[in-house]
């Protein structure tokens, strides 16, 4: 008896997970995202305004990027998810989802943090965006790490 090979799933959009693992509890590096006093230190170095909570309009802004980006929160379950809808250039619609799970490890002594960002066309602009925000979110996971960790920024002269 032969089998069908099986077809792959179309792929209808383009999507991407980055993950690290950050040195303190699950509340604190839930914290380092959600409170936008913190966010500002290390990630959104030209600040963010507004806390990560569910159905709340904020905005971030990036000394590297000028410009404020609208930022909505779909979804807030603290400690453990955070659920954002923002700008996508290329986007299969005007936005991106991103996705923040935070899942303690090592018996709660350590965080991992798994960021998926979802929703880019399958074309050139849409690979390009995807790509570069893939690099994005890594750099804002090692910034976390180094944060919560050390108290250090590593943006801090980074880009210019």
């Amino acid at each position: 008896m032969s089998q069908e090979p099986s077809t792959p799933e179309e792929l209808k959009e383009l999507t991407f997970t980055v993950s690290g693992r950050v040195g303190r509890p699950v509340d604190a590096a839930y914290e380092a995202v959600a409170d936008p006093e913190q966010l500002s230190r290390y990630f959104t170095t030209g600040g963010a305004r507004g806390r990560l909570e569910p159905g709340a309009q904020v905005s971030w802004d990036f000394a590297d990027f000028p410009g404020r980006f609208p930022v909505t929160v779909v979804e807030a379950d603290p400690p453990r998810r955070l659920v954002i809808r923002w700008e996508g250039v290329d986007a299969t619609d005007t936005d991106t989802t991103t996705v923040f799970e935070f899942e303690p490890i090592d018996d709660g002594a350590r965080t991992l943090v798994t960021i998926t960002e979802r929703a880019w066309r399958l074309t050139p602009g849409g690979a390009e965006n995807a790509f570069g925000n893939c690099s994005g979110w890594t750099m804002m996971l090692t910034a976390l790490k180094a944060w919560v960790e050390h108290g250090v920024n590593l943006r801090e002269g980074f880009y210019a």
